[in-house]
């Protein structure tokens, strides 16, 4: 049985409810970033107000004299505060009372493996610079065949370096993310050859694991060919 001829070759337009449906999607991936933003930062503000306010005494809240809570006191008081505790860190006496407090510290079994725990964890993040990540990688894990996403952190250097046998290459300390949360991932250590830098930055990589793949960076310039061409094992012969 022959299909009937449609003598209106041209593709038909989207009903209604489908233009309606594409438009809201459109406007959901438009609004949706901005909205979440918004909401987490006023959520942090409002939470670090939470946490001040109730240490400073009531005269000096604005509500007092205007009637009404503003938020973002308590955030501007933490800020003035911490800027304030810095700058009498730098100084002599400023040190000289940090030293003396570790020192009192020092001497609490369970106080002192918490303390320098979280000191050893905030010079890190906020202190040291220069231990930040330096290139986004392509590594073989967990498998060969299988590349993953890494960012290069340093050299391994002292005990690890010393019992990891890499015929004279270098052994760098990578750490891979995980999706979509790339705060947790695992610490690897591969030897320099096996470890391949990406052109693109910290930023867009992690935007990459971030999205589970679906997000890639825009390609600025072209890859030069100056390293090994990364390609899958061939399962048999041509």
């Amino acid at each position: 049985m022959s299909m009937p001829f449609d003598p209106d070759p041209r593709p038909r337009r989207p009903g209604l409810f489908a233009r309606l449906r594409s438009s809201f999607l459109t406007g959901l991936v438009v609004i949706a970033p901005v909205g979440l933003t918004i909401w987490l930062i006023w959520t942090l503000v409002g939470w670090v107000d939470g946490v001040v306010l109730p240490l400073v005494p009531y005269q000096f809240h604005p509500e007092r004299y205007i009637g009404i809570p503003l938020r973002g006191i308590g955030l501007i008081i933490f800020l003035v505060f911490t800027i304030i505790v810095g700058w009498v860190a730098k100084g002599l006496i400023g040190r000289s009372l940090i030293g003396l407090a570790e020192s009192i510290v020092a001497r609490m079994p369970v106080v002192r493996s918490v303390y320098s725990g979280v000191k050893q964890i905030a010079e890190t993040v906020f202190a040291q610079s220069e231990r930040s990540f330096e290139k986004a990688c392509l590594v073989e894990y967990p498998r060969r065949g299988i590349w993953s996403i890494g960012f290069i952190s340093t050299q391994a250097r002292g005990e690890i370096a010393a019992h990891v046998d890499t015929d004279g290459d270098a052994l760098l300390s990578v750490f891979v993310p995980t999706t979509p949360n790339p705060t947790s991932g695992f610490l690897l250590f591969f030897p320099a050859s096996d470890v391949h830098e990406l052109d693109m930055s910290i930023e867009d990589a992690a935007k990459l694991v971030i999205s589970a793949g679906l997000v890639y960076p825009n390609q600025q310039r072209p890859v030069q060919p100056d390293g090994p061409r990364l390609t899958a094992p061939s399962g048999g012969n041509d």
